[in-house]
């Protein structure tokens, strides 16, 4: 067959989970109020965190930086996905999805290694909290911060720059939600076996190293919690690392399917769903979940807003 995206001005067309749904206007319509949520609570917790002094610790401008990667993961994404679904056109150009695809490796590998800096700080802060602000000082700390985005860029301009280098072929249907090497490989002319086999060491490498070392942090974490004197600080702990974990398998599990199963193995309606999961339900709820059941987090909306705004929420 032809190869047609020779050329920068060639056209892909998106055909995800909103064209393939029995009930796309619902599920449209739940996308934009995820969105919504994730936009609003996100920001708001950007928001409190930089302009509450109180909140300047290392957990806490950690939660900051997956805020931020959230809110820019998910609105690199959504709103196209919405607005090609009400205007009726599907279509992303060459650049465009060779933007979009390396945004999305961008973020989600930054997400990837936060969490897994995010887990160290939880260790040190219950586990050595005597050393905590020699571990975990600011140049640690934005050490971690740098490593994340310096990696995760390197990773995305490699894998973006050999995925669209492929010829494809005349079929300009990608079966997605957005533009991401999966389906994209399933449209090239070339022979991918090799790079697919480089693709799966890549996400072996980026996913089980830090979900390796959450989960040895948690686990020393959790037997330092159950020999710990108060019932109170037990109480505490548990529900602060119960809450990552949460953040850590919402995010963990479906970018290890998409990412580390062999591609013969994908479907397009799996990897939409978990797609959509990971990039639109997750960054609406991981605020959420911080914040919810956090008292420090309260107390700044209260200290931000005004007692007048939010008068439920007990003083300091």
């Amino acid at each position: 067959m032809e190869d047609w995206n020779s050329t920068l001005g060639s056209n892909f067309i998106l055909v995800g989970i909103l064209n393939n749904s029995g009930f796309p206007e619902l599920l449209c319509a739940v996308i934009t109020v995820l969105y919504m949520l994730s936009l609003t609570s996100n920001g708001l917790l950007l928001l409190l965190i930089t302009m509450d002094v109180r909140l300047h610790v290392p957990m806490y401008l950690l939660l900051r930086q997956l805020s931020l990667i959230d809110l820019l993961l998910t609105s690199s994404i959504t709103p196209k996905a919405i607005t090609d679904f009400l205007r009726g056109d599907n279509t992303i150009s060459f650049g465009g999805c060779a933007l979009q695809m390396s945004l999305e490796l961008i973020l989600g590998a930054a997400e990837d290694l936060l969490l897994a800096f995010m887990a160290y700080d939880r260790y040190v802060a219950i586990c050595h909290p005597l050393n905590y602000t020699t571990f975990m000082n600011p140049k640690v700390l934005w050490l971690m911060v740098t490593t994340s985005w310096i990696l995760a860029s390197l990773s995305a301009i490699v894998y973006t720059s050999y995925t669209m280098h492929y010829p494809f072929c005349k079929s300009r249907l990608v079966k997605h939600l957005f533009c991401e090497i999966p389906p994209l490989l399933k449209l090239a002319c070339a022979d991918t076996s090799r790079y697919e086999l480089l693709l799966y060491v890549g996400g072996v490498m980026f996913l089980i190293p830090p979900l390796a070392a959450i989960l040895v942090s948690y686990t020393l974490i959790l037997f330092t919690v159950l020999h710990m004197p108060s019932n109170e600080g037990r109480k505490k702990a548990l529900v602060t690392c119960s809450s990552h974990l949460a953040v850590v398998g919402m995010y963990y599990g479906p970018a290890t399917f998409v990412y580390v199963l062999p591609i013969s193995f994908h479907s397009p309606k799996q990897d939409n769903i978990l797609s959509v999961f990971y990039t639109i339900v997750t960054p609406a709820l991981n605020p959420l979940i911080y914040s919810l059941r956090n008292k420090e987090v309260m107390r700044a909306l209260r200290r931000v807003f005004g007692k007048y705004i939010l008068p439920s929420i007990p003083r300091d």
